[in-house]
């Protein structure tokens, strides 16, 4: 049995999620495990002077807890829950890949934390223009509601700033262009996880 990792990270409201949804319907015994079921309640989230909840930041989060979510899917990927589909391509790419299993991990901030970098087998990253994503963060709702200002107040700043910290440390990932159709996006790390789970067979 081997296992594939991939970490799709990238912008908020760059595709993420929609992404995830549409390769685990067309990957075999895939599975998807999100950051954002890792937030802390409201409580325990820092304020900052300005009155922002500063949820765009790893303490937000419960990070151990989700590489400890991570490593026992690693360990047991068949006892996680994943159901083998029958799936909706079952082209001859896909042959012979009944013992390989799939973890996609989906979140806004992924390659940040040390413990998780050694995990991945790919790393892909969303990015948008900041008008496009001011423009699409405004049009969905949050639990807590974004405040005025908030997007340019700390989402976009932290957004940079983890973006550039990872970049520093040469952290490889490949670069998605979140302005492009869900279908471009979809075939583009399809047929790139395609080809990992070729090399994973031979």
């Amino acid at each position: 049995m081997k296992v594939l990792v991939i970490g799709l990270g990238g912008v908020t409201n760059g595709g993420k999620t929609t992404l995830a949804e549409k390769l685990k319907k067309m990957l075999p015994n895939c599975d998807i495990i999100s950051q954002d079921d890792f937030f802390k309640p409201e409580s325990e989230v820092e304020t900052d002077e300005r009155g922002f909840k500063l949820y765009d930041v790893l303490d937000a989060l419960y990070m151990d807890e989700m590489v400890k979510s991570i490593h026992n899917w690693i360990k047991s990927p068949a006892s996680s829950g994943v159901v083998t589909e029958e799936l909706q391509n079952t082209c001859d790419n896909l042959k012979n890949t009944e013992d390989i299993y799939i973890l996609i991990v989906e979140g806004f901030l992924l390659y940040n934390y040390e413990p998780l970098n050694e995990l991945w087998n790919r790393r892909y990253f969303l990015t948008l223009p900041y008008e496009e994503c001011k423009r699409r963060r405004s049009t969905r709702v949050y639990q807590p509601a974004d405040t005025p200002g908030y997007f340019d107040g700390h989402v976009w700043p932290m957004y940079l700033k983890y973006k550039n910290e990872f970049e520093e440390n040469a952290v490889n990932v490949v670069y998605l262009d979140g302005t492009k159709s869900q279908e471009e996006l979809f075939s583009c790390v399809y047929s790139d996880i395609i080809q990992e789970l070729k090399k994973l067979r031979e």
